[in-house]
């Protein structure tokens, strides 16, 4: 079987997994976008191998797989950048949860104050 068989087996199976964790509740339609992406750009790249050629060409790359990893490596950054974004927006929420919840049980029983 050819590479390039494999590589859309690949993608379409990748996007087959991600529809199916969708249907499931296990991932979320807004982190699912990206990984689509990523299956489509595998499915792409593996039906036609030579748009890495002309892009490295385009590029002045002199060895077009170095092309794939670099830009493997700054989609995986982008991914990296994007979930630590969502991590501290979820700690800002919790934390201002928690001290509302604080407020709340206080103004509802003011005399049970746990610093005593």
């Amino acid at each position: 079987m050819s590479y390039q068989i494999t590589s859309s087996i690949l993608g379409l199976l990748l996007a087959g997994i991600i529809l199916w964790l969708i249907r499931r509740d296990h991932l979320h339609s807004h982190h699912a976008l990206w990984w689509l992406l990523v299956a489509l750009i595998v499915m792409v790249l593996g039906i036609f191998p030579r748009l890495i050629d002309f892009l490295a060409y385009q590029l002045g790359v002199n060895y077009p797989p170095t092309l794939l990893f670099i830009l493997g490596m700054g989609m995986i950054l982008i991914k990296v950048i994007s979930i630590d974004l969502h991590q501290s927006d979820l700690e800002r929420k919790i934390r201002r949860l928690a001290q509302k919840l604080a407020i709340l049980a206080n103004e509802r029983d003011p005399d049970n104050n746990p610093d005593d």
